[in-house]
């Protein structure tokens, strides 16, 4: 009989070793690299797709002006956030990785999708529920589509064989974690495994330009599970992220060679499915009936699309020995760098106070524009006097205390005259970006911490 070959594999990047190392010497990492049985078949029994397509595939090289620089038409799904984040909907021949938390709604997000695009033939294969757990969802989703074919299979050579006879125009694999491919003989999971099964996909979207959505798991630690190289094979990475105890979902680009990567989708998960959020600022800002103090209004953006969200704010005197720092959905050292400023160009003695700062709507907020509106929620809510509703901010913060010119000025001045509010704060700095006759809503040129404060109480 033959030997049975094993190689050692980095469990955290995939780095490959003939013998068990202490150190990973590609990612620095101790005690990762685990034993798997590669025991690799004969290349016959690799399926190629050279009968796929009509016109025969070959490659060779070409001179790069000799290469059609014509816009490639993409597949447009009925889901307007799904290719906003996509950057303008799903190119041909792409693979696409998409991560998240389990139950966040991975699954049920591309099956709604895949139902909806009634004029094109879909596979969706799934290695980890059965065919009537798929139908009860689709029976939920109230959605019916003669072209969607359901597989039930882990294998990636049955797999293949049912994609030859069926042709499809797209395909989504839930997940990847759950293939299997038989040129190895590890278990499903396993990070030949998934390297291998990927390597495969990627062959059969590029040689027969079909798009491919596989969905994958996290590991508790938030990064994707499998070998690192999963995230450089595939030309998109989105991550599908969101509170449970929340209605709503968005999903993230990590990575996307067809677009930016700064996009942002919203979702509210409803009994019948996700629904794409058009206006996420009407439901990121509280409607409240009475004025409270410790609230204010922040004006970002989130890739190319303006946020209207509140930024709630609590001073408290300490009783603790080291007061206390507390923040949700905001960055801790930012928020440690901005009372530093109102110590030392305002003079507010918050070195005594507890402070904790919240994101409403459970969003995570990157975007140092902010930092003017989380500012004014501490002055507010330090000298307990309410802000006006009618009032928003759009400004970042340096250390010296002035306040600094943020971009797309602009759309963030109409985000806010669109919802109604009377004034907006800006930095002096900004003048230069916009024309202030284009707008009704008032807008008030600040240039420092201390003349904010001065304006407002």
């Amino acid at each position: 009989m033959s030997k049975v070959k094993t190689a050692f594999f980095c469990s955290n990047c995939g780095y490959e070793s003939a013998k068990w190392l202490g150190k990973c010497p590609a990612c620095n990492e101790w005690n990762t690299f685990v034993e798997e049985i590669i025991a690799k078949q004969d290349k016959k029994d690799t399926i190629g797709w050279k009968s796929y397509n009509s016109e025969p595939l070959f490659s060779k090289a070409v001179s790069l002006s000799e290469v059609s620089a014509t816009e490639q038409k993409r597949l447009l799904s009925n889901d307007t956030e799904l290719n906003r984040v996509l950057g303008g909907g799903i190119v041909k021949g792409s693979i696409v990785l998409v991560a998240g938390e389990p139950g966040i709604g991975k699954s049920t997000l591309f099956l709604q999708n895949a139902l909806q695009m009634k004029d094109i033939i879909i596979l969706y294969v799934s290695g980890e529920e059965s065919e009537q757990q798929i139908k009860m969802r689709a029976d939920r989703l109230k959605i019916n589509n003669e072209q969607f074919y359901l597989l039930t299979e882990s294998s990636t050579q049955t797999i293949f064989q049912e994609i030859k006879k069926l042709k499809p125009q797209l395909v989504i694999v839930d997940s990847v974690q759950t293939l299997q491919t038989n040129l190895i003989e590890s278990s499903p999971g396993s990070i030949s495994q998934i390297r291998e099964c990927a390597a495969e996909f990627q062959r059969f979207a590029k040689e027969t330009n079909t798009p491919v959505f596989l969905i994958g798991h996290i590991t508790k630690e938030g990064s994707i599970a499998g070998p690192k190289i999963l995230e450089h094979m595939v030309d998109t990475v989105l991550q599908f992220e969101g509170d449970r105890h929340y209605t709503y979902r968005i999903l993230r680009t990590l990575k996307n060679r067809f677009g930016s990567t700064a996009e942002l989708g919203i979702y509210e998960m409803t009994g019948e499915g996700m629904r794409g959020v058009t206006n996420p600022s009407e439901i990121l800002i509280t409607q409240k009936e009475e004025q409270l103090s410790g609230s204010a209004i922040a004006a970002s953006m989130e890739g190319l699309r303006p946020l209207l969200i509140e930024v709630q704010a609590l001073v408290t005197q300490s009783v603790y020995g080291t007061p206390q720092r507390t923040v949700s959905g905001f960055d801790l050292r930012r928020l440690q760098l901005l009372l530093a400023v109102l110590e030392k160009r305002g003079g507010l003695h918050f070195g005594v106070k507890d402070v904790f700062i919240n994101i409403a709507g459970g969003l995570k907020v990157e975007d140092p524009s902010i930092d003017l509106a989380v500012i004014c929620a501490l002055l507010s809510s330090y000298e307990d006097v309410p802000l006006s509703q009618q009032i928003c901010f759009a400004g970042e913060v340096g250390l010296n205390g002035e306040i600094r010119a943020v971009n797309r000025i602009e759309q963030r001045i109409a985000e806010a005259e669109k919802l109604g509010f009377e004034k907006i704060i800006v930095s002096r700095y900004n003048k230069k970006g916009f024309d202030n006759k284009k707008f009704d809503i008032e807008v008030v040129s600040l240039s420092r911490v201390d003349e904010v404060y001065q304006y407002l109480f």
